[in-house]
């Protein structure tokens, strides 16, 4: 099965509180983590990509910035501004990926990819069974998430509310969902 067309949507408007910095500027290996998530989408064959900042201005090769004025308000409405950055694009479905999950790997992107040539209105990568990032959000369904995206949830409770909607994609074997949230989640700090 051919994987269908999508862009990618990168999340990374936040300060960094628990960090101490703001995350998209952190460097693991020698690259900042929004450049290795443009490139997990990129690689994963999502094009245009679209980086939402915020607390810090961000330019970003390969990636349009959608600057959010209301970023403190929680990634629910960077989800938003993405989504609304999205909409003149003709695209069919938004991959999302928040900047702080640097070991996601490109395979899981195709596979929501498939997922949604397959006709999934959303697309959910599982790790042990449970439910993480990347998400494929199709086009038919981005109003709907954008109007229950508040505050630090995404589509998160559009999932909840519309479970019927929701795939789930095994990727275990494509990478590790593990989150940055302070400086000793990152090898060598």
């Amino acid at each position: 099965m051919t994987a269908a067309p999508a862009a990618g949507l990168v999340l990374a408007a936040g300060e960094g509180r628990r960090f101490g910095a703001p995350k998209a500027t952190v460097e693991l290996d020698g690259e900042r983590l929004v450049d290795r998530a443009v490139r997990l989408l990129a690689d994963g064959g999502c094009r245009p990509v679209v980086v939402v900042d915020g607390a810090v201005p961000l330019t970003v090769r390969g990636a349009r910035v959608v600057h959010h004025e209301d970023w403190s308000s929680g990634m629910g409405s960077s989800l938003r501004a993405g989504l609304e950055a999205l909409r003149a694009e003709a695209t069919g479905a938004v991959v999302v990926v928040l900047v702080d999950q640097p070991w996601l790997g490109p395979e899981s992107v195709r596979r929501l990819r498939a997922a949604r040539a397959g006709g999934a209105f959303v697309a959910v990568a599982t790790y042990g069974g449970q439910r993480g990032n990347p998400v494929l959000l199709a086009r038919e369904v981005w109003d709907d998430v954008a109007a229950l995206a508040q505050g630090d949830v995404g589509a998160r409770a559009f999932m909840t509310a519309r479970p019927e909607l929701v795939t789930s994609v095994a990727c275990d074997d494509t990478g590790r969902p593990d989150d940055v949230d302070v400086p000793e989640d990152l090898p060598g700090r």
